[in-house]
């Protein structure tokens, strides 16, 4: 017995490879979804099934030739990778398809090897945040996250600008590819298996992989700011990554809340701030790094935590004597989740020292920053303020 794991393109026949077809005559049981089924009724026992599981105890049970018909391309967000695992032991061998992401740009007449690619098809994707920082993004779409629901997402950023192509049933019939803005996709209705190509002419960059944007970059005013070479240490032992929702409490000018917007672009960054001048200046410096992921949340803290989506990183700027109850919601919230707090004041060490403690991965580090400064012909040592970073986890699952 032998078993074909067959990549039909989109479904229809004429998309597939000769050895595709070849395989299917070949076999009298087919397996697989019911609209990749319909081309073969005649001549084979058509068996509509679409979980790994299901597919596989199906296999099991025949005797002869079998072959499973895979939407798109076998490596391509393919059920064959689960197949792959459950028919370990049995004479398999596998075909790819055409891949919706081939097709598509085959259509759009435009190249693929450049492009950002991600699944929102049936699952939360911040497929929005992978636009922002990519000049090309090709997105599966369905299920939870739509096409318009992503047209109206970039729309939300301040991307609306950004050319989408929207692509639905590839390859039959009744075709339909749209282009256009971001805004204008955003009033129409798409099919729930729908493919998606954004191109962002003005992507998000960090200038850099690490942290540390000089000073000069962020207006400051007469508002605290996180220096350099201070925020470059406490976001490290943040430890972001691109998906993380962080929350920078007592934000300032928001230079933190910027360097880890720029970290985190499939995420979701909240900087907290009480002060409305401060607040004012984090909107004008969100706008010139174009951190659309960015969003100021204006209010004291604990109290403007309370609608946040739960963090997975937490940054303390200033905590006004609320660090106990901030750390209690954080934890409340997510019990992994990962903090880091940077205190100047002796008041405020000895407070971080004592809640900090008895948290997973406990770290507590001081530094101390000397620049120069230029009098005349000389440079003379210009000692920062000491600044202590504590750092640690819930003990939670993973974060």
């Amino acid at each position: 017995m032998k078993v074909y794991l067959i990549g039909v393109g989109m479904g229809n026949p004429d998309t597939l490879t000769l050895g595709a077809r070849r395989a299917i005559e070949a076999c009298p049981v087919l397996i697989g979804a019911p609209r990749l089924l319909e081309p073969w009724g005649e001549g084979h026992t058509c068996v509509p099934l679409v979980a790994a599981a299901d597919i596989a105890r199906r296999v099991e049970a025949e005797e002869g030739n079998v072959a499973v018909l895979l939407s798109g391309d076998t490596g391509f967000y393919s059920g064959a990778k689960k197949l792959w695992k459950l028919l370990e032991g049995r004479q398999v061998e596998t075909i790819p398809g055409i891949s919706s992401l081939s097709y598509f740009c085959a259509r759009l007449r435009t190249s693929w090897q450049d492009a950002r690619v991600v699944s929102a098809h049936g699952r939360s994707h911040n497929a929005a945040g992978e636009i922002q920082c990519h000049e090309k993004t090709f997105a599966l779409t369905g299920g939870a996250t739509k096409a318009e629901d992503i047209c109206k997402e970039l729309v939300r950023r301040g991307l609306g600008e950004v050319r989408v192509s929207v692509g639905e049933r590839l390859s039959y019939p009744d075709e339909r590819i749209v282009t256009g803005t971001a805004a204008a996709l955003a009033e129409e209705t798409f099919a729930d298996l729908s493919v998606l190509l954004a191109e962002n002419p003005r992507p998000v960059l960090r200038p850099w992989n690490s942290p540390g944007l000089p000073d000069g970059v962020f207006q400051r005013g007469a508002v605290p700011m996180t220096k350099e070479e201070v925020r470059a240490l406490a976001v490290c032992k943040l430890r972001l990554q691109r998906h993380h929702v962080v929350w920078d409490v007592g934000a300032g000018t928001g230079s933190v809340a910027l360097e880890c917007a720029l970290s985190c672009p499939a995420g979701q960054v909240f900087a907290i701030e009480k002060n409305p001048e401060a607040a004012a200046l984090l909107e004008e410096n969100r706008a010139r790094l174009g951190a659309s992921n960015l969003t100021v949340v204006s209010g004291a803290a604990p109290e403007a935590l309370a609608g946040l989506p739960a963090p997975d990183r937490v940054f303390l700027g200033g905590t006004s004597g609320s660090m106990d109850e901030i750390l209690t919601m954080i934890f409340d919230k997510n019990p992994a989740a990962r903090v880091v707090c940077t205190a100047v004041t002796l008041e405020t060490v000895g407070e971080a020292a004592r809640l900090f403690a008895p948290l997973a991965e406990a770290d507590m580090a001081q530094l101390a920053v000397t620049r120069t400064r230029q009098a005349g012909r000389y440079r003379l040592m210009d000692a920062q303020n000491p600044v202590w970073i504590f750092s640690g986890e819930g003990k939670g699952h993973d974060a």
